[in-house]
């Protein structure tokens, strides 16, 4: 037999779908798939194998959870507990932990899961924001992201509200003062939601309806979405040599990438495995049952609640009486407006930046975060912003450990919470003008050597190289940003009206935003002695094209459909 020829039963099994529906053709172009081969790219695959990771794990779980309020008598291997009147949701989750082997391991690996899974996301749209791969055409991408990642969020408070021990229970508390708070209809939300006073019987098995197949099942169809667009699409790629808008190059998907992919989802595993095992998460069992008299200092909710939670906790105590209603703003205001500013804000960014600076072509090629300062430096902002919030919210622990008046502490979140994006945006943009200032300087006098010479009127000056070819190609990708051309004027001078609008002074001041701090690159590259020469052709970056190669085991694609 040929070493060419596939094993038989692979044949069969091939030849058997072909001759059906003639998939060979199919797959044999979609084999040669080239993805490009960088670092952060995989951290869209750590949420992905996360994901997987959580519906094994749930599945396991589901089998012995008994989504119930009604209330049982405790008698497990967890003797402190024996005896106390407790839920069945929350006895189940007990006996799920001590008398189901591998129980306490999978409840362990579900919950590391999720919270694998919520940073990944996170750490995977800041990679997209800084480098602008959410441009033409990935907007729906983009939003699809954002809506993966609102769900995720509410997906994990369902998650960990489930048991009904004493952690999750305040939780619950405080989503029944946000429903509340909502003015006119909050009232009616509230007993929709939890069938009657709080915390009622009808909550846990309506969450946990909700938990394993409405949010799962909405995720699910969001992931297939977000795969087969950027299939379609493509994925976006770093700046190099010979890398444009028209070609990609990386890895082929079969075999190099089919191989890695699958590598990974395993070394993902083994790091949640290894969480499960040696790292303890959510002991309910130390927490006890939730009674809505009972309440435990300290308590934390998991770190992507954190940012709410430190809202809720710095927010003034304010409050408006209107015709004998209580409007309660120091709960409404935190639950709604932080999560409303940076997801809001998240999901327009595209489309103000293509509005503002009339930038409508398609984008393949990510930018270096120091290229844009305007949008690293809003970027970094809301991450301060995010951040102190997510502080605020283990205010009480902060002034435990390092012994300040919890009073202290509170009003420091409050100023800073404010003043704080503000630096971060400055000193952010002051730190990319400064790169890009550098960079242009390594492509006008090239990069120290470290070597001295005396030149013959005695003078010592160190000798510049010039910038290697594949680093010359990253600094010559930044692109120049384009300003809106100027209002149009009539033959009196006067400027036309519509440049006079509150609409288009916001653009042109935006667009001031994107444009002002942009630093030119040099001409070309330095000599020896730091003279600029003529950049040789072809190491612009151009959109030249090439068929499908193989060079130094990358491969390089013309097609990105």
């Amino acid at each position: 037999m040929s070493t060419t020829t596939p094993p038989k039963p692979i044949d069969d099994a091939v030849g058997y779908a072909d001759d059906r529906f003639a998939t060979a053709g199919f797959l044999r172009g979609k084999m040669k798939k080239v993805f490009p081969d960088h670092w952060s790219f995989m951290l869209g695959e750590i949420a992905l194998y996360s994901f997987v990771i959580l519906l094994l794990s749930g599945t396991f779980l589901s089998l012995w959870f008994k989504p119930s309020m009604s209330e049982v008598i405790y008698h497990g291997s967890y003797t402190k507990l024996n005896g106390v009147s407790v839920s069945e949701a929350y006895d189940s989750t007990l006996r799920i932990s001590f008398d189901i082997r591998g129980g306490l391991l999978m409840r362990q690996i579900h919950h590391w899961a999720a919270v694998l899974f919520l940073a990944s996301i996170m750490v995977h749209m800041l990679r997209i924001f800084f480098t602008g791969a959410y441009r033409k055409p990935r907007e729906i991408n983009w939003l699809i992201g954002i809506t993966m990642f609102t769900l995720a969020i509410l997906e994990g408070l369902f998650g960990y509200s489930l048991p009904d021990d004493l952690l999750s229970g305040t939780g619950l508390r405080i989503t029944q003062g946000v429903l509340q708070s909502i003015p006119i209809v909050g009232t009616y939300l509230f007993y929709f939601a939890f069938g009657g006073a709080f915390p009622g019987h009808d909550f846990i098995p309506r969450l946990y309806t909700v938990h394993v197949l409405l949010v799962p099942g909405l995720l699910l169809a969001l992931v297939a979405a977000h795969l087969m667009i950027m299939w379609f699409q493509g994925h976006t790629q770093f700046p190099g040599k010979g890398k444009s808008n028209n070609t990609v190059t990386g890895k082929a998907f079969y075999p190099v990438f089919l191989i890695k992919t699958n590598a990974f989802f395993l070394f993902t595993f083994a790091v949640i495995a290894g969480l499960a095992t040696f790292a303890q998460i959510n002991p309910i069992w130390l927490f006890g049952p939730y009674t809505p008299d009972s309440i435990t200092a300290g308590s934390q909710p998991d770190f992507y609640m954190g940012f709410l939670e430190g809202a809720l906790r710095i927010m003034p105590n304010w409050e408006t009486n209107l015709w004998g209603h209580t409007i309660g703003w120091n709960v409404l205001i935190p639950a709604l407006v932080p999560l409303g500013l940076i997801m809001t804000g998240a999901a327009l960014w595209p489309f103000i930046e293509q509005w503002a600076t009339g930038d409508r072509r398609i984008h393949h090629l990510a930018d270096r975060p120091r290229n844009a300062p305007f949008r690293t430096s809003v970027g970094m902002a809301t991450v301060t912003f995010y951040g102190l919030l997510w502080l605020a919210g283990g205010n009480d622990v902060l002034a435990d450990k390092f012994h300040v008046q919890l009073f202290w502490t509170t009003w420091i979140f409050r100023v800073t919470v404010i003043v704080g994006p503000f630096i971060a945006y400055f000193i952010t943009k002051r730190i990319c003008i400064g790169l890009q200032r550098s960079d242009a300087a390594e492509l006008d006098h090239g990069v120290e050597s470290g070597i001295i010479t005396m030149m013959p009127s005695g003078e010592f000056v160190e000798v510049h190289e010039p910038v290697k070819e594949n680093a010359e190609a990253v600094l010559r990708s930044k692109p120049v940003p384009a300003a809106l051309p100027d209002a149009g004027e009539d033959e009196n001078g006067i400027p036309s009206p519509a440049s006079r609008g509150p609409l288009a002074r916001a653009r042109k001041a935006l667009n001031n935003a994107f444009t002002a701090d942009d630093i030119p690159m040099g001409n070309g590259h330095a000599d020896g002695h730091g003279e600029p020469q003529v950049t040789a052709p072809g190491a612009n970056g151009d959109d030249s094209t090439q068929d499908a190669a193989v060079e130094g085991g990358d491969h390089k694609e013309l097609s990105r459909g």
